[in-house]
C-alpha cells in the first residue's frame, strides 16, 4: 500500500528510491507503468500536434489574431509547455520505471508543470470572463482591445509563479509522487506548513477560477436567454443560443473533469496524512490532469469558427 510519506523516502522494505532504479513490482506492476507510458505518449504527440497546430494557424492568419483569442494563444503555449515539460517526462520516466532524471529535474518538472498547469487553468477563467464582458456589457460601452487581452494573458502567468515559487523557498516541496514517475507538490508527508499550502493553493487555483467561470458563463447564459426569447421568431437566434448552451456545459464539465479528481485527491491525502492509497490510483489524478492539454484546443480553440476554418484549410 502507499503511505502518506512513501514518495519522499526509501521504504525498509528493500524498494528502491524514487532516483535509483525501477519501482516494479514494489509500487505496482511492470505493465502499470508501460500502460501509463503508452497514454503519456499518445498525450505528448496529441497535444503537440493540437496545440501547435493552435499557435502555427494564430501566427500565419491575421485575422486570428484578435484580442479575444490572446488568451486561446496563451492556453495552447501553456497546454503544450505541460505536454514537453510534463508529459513526456513522465513518458519517459514510466519507460524505465523511476524517476531518471534526478531529484533536481524533478524539482524542475515540478515547477514547470505547476506553473504552466495554472496558466492554462487561469486562462480558462480568463476566457470565460472575457466572453462575460463582450456579450453582457457589465461595463457598458467599454471595448475590448489589445491592451487588456496582454494584461489578461499577464495575469495567468504572474499569478501561476506567485502560487508555484513558495516550494522552491522552502514553503512545501515538489516530489515524485505516485508511482514515482513523475513530481509536484508535496501533498504527502503533513504537517503545519505543506497543509497551509496546499489550501491556499486549493482556493486560489481551483476555487478562485471555478467560481469566476460559474459566474461569467451562468451570466452570459442568462443574457443570451433573454435575447432568444425576445426574438422567439429567429430561428438563428435560438439556434445561436442552443449552441452556445451546449458548448458551455461542455466547458464546465472538461474542467471539472480534469481538475476536481486531482485537487481532491491532494486535500484528502493532506488532511489525512496516514491514509493507505495505491500509488496508481495515487497517479491517476495527475496524469488524467495532463490529458486536459488534448481536449482544452478541441473545446476552447476548434469549437471557434474562425480557428477551425483557418486550421482545416
Amino acid at each position: 500500500m502507499y503511505s502518506s510519506n512513501s514518495s519522499q523516502e526509501p521504504p525498509n522494505n528493500g524498494t528502491p528510491g524514487p532516483f535509483d532504479g525501477p519501482q516494479w513490482p514494489h509500487q505496482a506492476p511492470r505493465g502499470m507503468y508501460l500502460s501509463v507510458a503508452v497514454l503519456m505518449g499518445i498525450v505528448v504527440v496529441s497535444a503537440s500536434v493540437v496545440n501547435g497546430l493552435v499557435i502555427m494557424v494564430s501566427i500565419r492568419y491575421k485575422k486570428l489574431q484578435s484580442p479575444l483569442n490572446y488568451i486561446l494563444v496563451n492556453l495552447a503555449v501553456a497546454d503544450l509547455l505541460v505536454t514537453l515539460c510534463g508529459s513526456s517526462v513522465s513518458f519517459s520516466n514510466n519507460i524505465n520505471g523511476f524517476f531518471v532524471f534526478g531529484k533536481q529535474m524533478c524539482e524542475l518538472e515540478g515547477f514547470m508543470v505547476s506553473l504552466t498547469g495554472i496558466v492554462g487553468l487561469w486562462s480558462l477563467a480568463i476566457l470565460a470572463f472575457e466572453r462575460y464582458v463582450v456579450v453582457c456589457r457589465p461595463l457598458g460601452d467599454f471595448r475590448f482591445q489589445h491592451r487588456h487581452a496582454v494584461s489578461g494573458c499577464a495575469f495567468t502567468w504572474s499569478w501561476s509563479l506567485l502560487w508555484t515559487t513558495p516550494p522552491l523557498m522552502g514553503w512545501n516541496s515538489y516530489v515524485p509522487e505516485g508511482l514515482r514517475t513523475s513530481c509536484g507538490p508535496n501533498w504527502y508527508t503533513g504537517g503545519s506548513s505543506n497543509n497551509s499550502y496546499i489550501l491556499a493553493l486549493f482556493v486560489t487555483c481551483f476555487v478562485m477560477p471555478l467560481s469566476l467561470i460559474l459566474f461569467s458563463y451562468t451570466n452570459l447564459l442568462m443574457t443570451l436567454r433573454a435575447a432568444a426569447a425576445q426574438q422567439q421568431e429567429s430561428d438563428t437566434t435560438q439556434q445561436a443560443e442552443r449552441e452556445v448552451t451546449r458548448m458551455v456545459i461542455a466547458m464546465v464539465m472538461a474542467f471539472l473533469i480534469c481538475w476536481l479528481p486531482y485537487t481532491t485527491f491532494a486535500l484528502v491525502v493532506a488532511t489525512n496524512k496516514d491514509i493507505a492509497i495505491q500509488p496508481a490510483l495515487a497517479s491517476l489524478p495527475s496524469y488524467f490532469a495532463k490529458t486536459a492539454t488534448v481536449y482544452n484546443p478541441i473545446i476552447y480553440v476548434f469549437m471557434n469558427k474562425q480557428v477551425r476554418e483557418k486550421a482545416i484549410s
